[in-house]
């Protein structure tokens, strides 16, 4: 998996393969689950939890072997961010 994040201060390009894509999950900080619950609707925001997230990806690592360089996330702001995950 890639993660590329582009800004004016950051150009990340972060390679993770995805047998520790569960462990990458474990070193997101509990506060940036709690900002991405705020802006969620009330039924769903107790699916982002960092458990469940991370549970998420050990059951679906067998499928997205089978996807090599599919691109799960693709976000371009109008201030030139850009940030892509591509497995």
């Amino acid at each position: 998996m890639r993660i590329i994040v582009r800004s004016e201060g950051v150009n990340l390009w972060l390679p993770v393969p995805l047998s520790l894509a569960s462990a990458a999950v474990a070193l997101l900080p509990e506060t940036l689950f709690a900002d991405m619950r705020r802006s969620v609707p009330p039924p769903y925001d107790e699916l982002l939890t960092k458990r469940y997230l991370r549970e998420l990806v050990r059951e679906c690592l067998s499928v997205l072997k089978q996807y090599k360089k599919l691109e799960i996330v693709h976000v371009e702001a109008a201030d030139g961010t850009f940030v892509s995950i591509r497995l």
